[in-house]
């Protein structure tokens, strides 16, 4: 029982730290192109890479949040800033790939967030739930940040690649399938599905403008 909650703790920590060094990028990306100052890059870095999961822990009763006790968080966010920073002209010359980080984020974090909060003793289908919070939110406080519509609510099937993989490993924790190979199926799904909706522009029916 020991060595599978530690099994549980690391593979948690692992993938938190992986989400948060990829949306650390994108949202120090974004601020770059937006004109930021170095200050500022580094804060949206932070605020995309752990806002998410900050949510998770506060609403699972996890306090304090991991992104706030643990020192490693920070320094993983402020390091893909600074290198968002300084190699930005290089990350503009694959632009594409920026996109492709974001989706390894939201991956990261959706199974992460249904992991937490299975071992906190949420039911699967309320687990699943947070998880696909704990993959959004960060985007969420971003996009708030630069003043723009939430990408969540108007890209492609942004949330729903999040539900996905969290829905995917809910369904294998309930079937009791090995967690590894749950989150790593639920994180590919996950991100695949991201990366096609991307590709081929898939997108859920959006609100038509009213008649004037």
């Amino acid at each position: 029982m020991n060595d599978l909650m530690t099994l549980r703790e690391e593979l948690l920590r692992v993938l938190d730290l992986c989400g948060t060094f990829a949306f650390a990028i994108s949202g120090a990306t974004a601020g770059m192109r937006r004109g930021l100052d170095v200050f500022g890059v580094l804060v949206l870095a932070f605020a995309a890479s752990s806002f998410g999961g900050i949510g998770r822990d506060l609403l699972i009763g996890a306090v304090p949040p991991a992104a706030l006790e643990d020192w490693r968080y920070l320094t993983v966010s402020i390091v893909a800033g600074l290198i968002s920073f300084y190699w930005m002209s290089l990350i503009e010359k694959f632009r594409y790939w920026v996109l492709w980080v974001d989706a390894a984020g939201l991956a990261f974090f959706a199974v992460s967030g249904t992991v937490k909060a299975l071992s906190f003793g949420l039911n699967p289908l309320m687990a699943a739930l947070l998880g696909m919070i704990t993959g959004v939110g960060g985007g969420m406080v971003r996009d708030v940040l630069l003043a723009e519509i939430p990408v969540v609510l108007r890209s492609d099937l942004y949330a729903v690649a999040a539900l996905v993989g969290a829905g995917i490993v809910a369904a294998g924790y309930v079937l009791g399938q090995p967690l590894p190979v749950i989150t790593i199926l639920g994180g590919l799904a996950c991100f695949v599905l991201r990366v096609l909706a991307i590709r081929k522009g898939w997108q859920l029916p959006t609100a038509k403008s009213p008649l004037k």
